[in-house]
Formats: structure tokens, C-alpha cells, sequence
């Protein structure tokens, strides 16, 4: 039997990959600040990604288990909706310690477990390669920097036998979306620079994440980047065709289109 270790495994998107994963023959450690019940081949972790000391208490619970997994599954992550030169300091950070610094800590505290043929898969999002639209930006840079750390961890790690691969779904049928919702509901109520501007994008949001996917379908994406003998570096599902055709305009226009739409 071959282990794996799943981060925000008590979350749509990695619930569903947990539960696919057991059932296909893998034994799984579940981390999450509010891991599932016990299961059958499930040993859920309580870990917080943010907390190096979590981490290492993880690390050394897996350990005691195994000397060997095969692969790191990174599906933990928080959404963020504001204003650039509005939003608290303190939000912006934390961003970046969950979306980023979250999957660097365990990469590189995991890592002794890692062997010749393991590998690690990151979800990062659609947008990480695509020029974020206002008040999504703090979102959209905290994955582009993180898809931009699953390509150089690939270029170092791959010198070890082991691969990295980025998985980036569009919207998801999951409990961000109604998160998703409700920060663009408090940022609408909270803004004092962009009151009437944030009531036209919330059009906009909806109309993005009206066309989501089952987390199962992330789920089946995720079975064969983990079964297949050489996996690709990057894994698309459920993208957005108003974003790329926007994404295809010069950036010139791109602001133009926004200013109409928005103002």
C-alpha cells in the first residue's frame, strides 16, 4: 500500500480527494485544523500549515508510520476578496501564509520522506497564469507566486526522482463559493473607495462561478496525475472561456474593458 499525505483534506476539493484516493487502493494522511473522523485507511492529522511547530508535530506522527511517501497533495488554501490599498495588513499576510508559505513548510519538512519515483501535486488556480481582474489581485498574486514555487521546486526536486505538478481548476462547487460570496458581500458593504464599482463586479463573480465543477471531478483529475508513470507539469480543468478571451487582449484594452465595465 502506498501513502500519501493531503492538506486541507477536510475541505470540498480535499475531501473528495481523500475519499477517492482510500478507495483506489491508498492509505491517507489527512491533515487539516479540523481533520475528518478516523476512517479505513484514513488517519486524519490536526495541523495548522501556518504554524511551523504543527508541522513538525505532523511530520513526526506520519514518520512513526512510514519512512516512505510517495506522494504530497496540497489542497489547503483560503480565498480572498478586497481592495489592494483597503485591505487590513494583517489579512494580506495571512494570505500568503496559507495559500504560499502553507505549502512550503510542509514541502520542506516532508521532504525525507520523499523518494526516487514520489510526487508532489499543487493546486494553485486558473487565474495563476492570467491577469487578475480588481479586487481579486491578492488572491490571484498568492497563487501565481505559488505556481511560480511549483515550477522551480519542480527544477530542483526533479534531480531527486521526485515530480511536481500543478493543478489548476477553475471555480469549484465547494464552500468557498458561498466564502466567495460573503467576502464580496462584506468588501460591497465595507469599501468607501469602490461602493458603486464592487455592486457591478459582484455580475461579474457570479457569473464565473456560476460554471463550477463537482470537487469529484477534481477528485478523478487528481487519481491520474498521482497513478500516471510520468506526470505532466501542469493540469487544467473547468477554465473559463470569458477569462482566457479576455486574457488574449492586449493589456491596453484589458484595463479598458474593466473601466467600462466597472465605472
Amino acid at each position: 500500500m502506498k501513502y500519501v499525505l493531503v492538506t486541507g483534506s477536510n475541505g470540498g476539493m480535499g475531501k473528495a480527494v481523500t475519499e477517492i484516493l482510500k478507495n483506489n487502493g491508498f492509505f491517507v494522511f489527512a491533515l487539516d485544523k479540523n481533520p475528518c473522523a478516523q476512517q479505513e485507511n484514513v488517519t486524519p492529522i490536526t495541523c495548522d500549515i501556518t504554524d511551523e511547530k504543527s508541522v513538525q508535530k505532523a511530520f513526526e506522527t506520519i514518520k512513526s508510520a512510514t519512512d516512505n511517501l510517495y506522494a504530497i497533495l496540497h489542497f489547503a488554501g483560503i480565498y480572498t476578496l478586497n481592495s489592494l490599498v483597503e485591505i487590513d495588513e494583517n489579512e494580506f499576510v495571512r494570505a500568503f501564509n496559507i495559500n504560499l508559505f502553507g505549502a512550503y513548510r510542509i514541502n520542506k519538512a516532508f521532504l525525507p520522506l520523499l523518494k526516487n519515483g514520489s510526487r508532489i501535486v499543487i493546486t494553485t488556480s486558473e487565474l495563476a497564469p492570467l491577469d487578475p481582474l480588481p479586487f481579486t489581485g491578492l488572491y490571484a498574486v498568492t497563487k501565481s507566486a505559488l505556481d511560480k514555487y511549483a515550477y522551480s521546486l519542480r527544477m530542483e526536486v526533479q534531480l531527486l526522482g521526485i515530480s511536481v505538478s500543478v493543478l489548476r481548476p477553475g471555480a469549484v462547487k465547494t464552500n468557498m463559493l458561498p466564502v466567495s460570496t460573503k467576502a464580496l458581500d462584506d468588501f460591497c458593504e465595507n469599501t468607501t473607495l469602490y461602493s458603486c464599482n464592487a455592486k457591478r463586479f459582484r455580475k461579474i463573480v457570479d457569473s464565473v462561478e456560476s460554471k463550477n465543477v463537482a470537487p469529484e471531478k477534481i477528485a478523478k483529475k487528481t487519481l491520474k496525475i498521482v497513478k500516471a508513470k510520468k506526470p505532466k507539469h501542469v493540469y487544467k480543468i473547468n477554465r473559463n472561456p470569458l477569462l482566457l478571451l479576455l486574457n488574449v487582449l492586449p493589456t491596453r484594452f484589458q484595463t479598458w474593458i474593466i473601466k467600462k465595465i466597472l465605472k
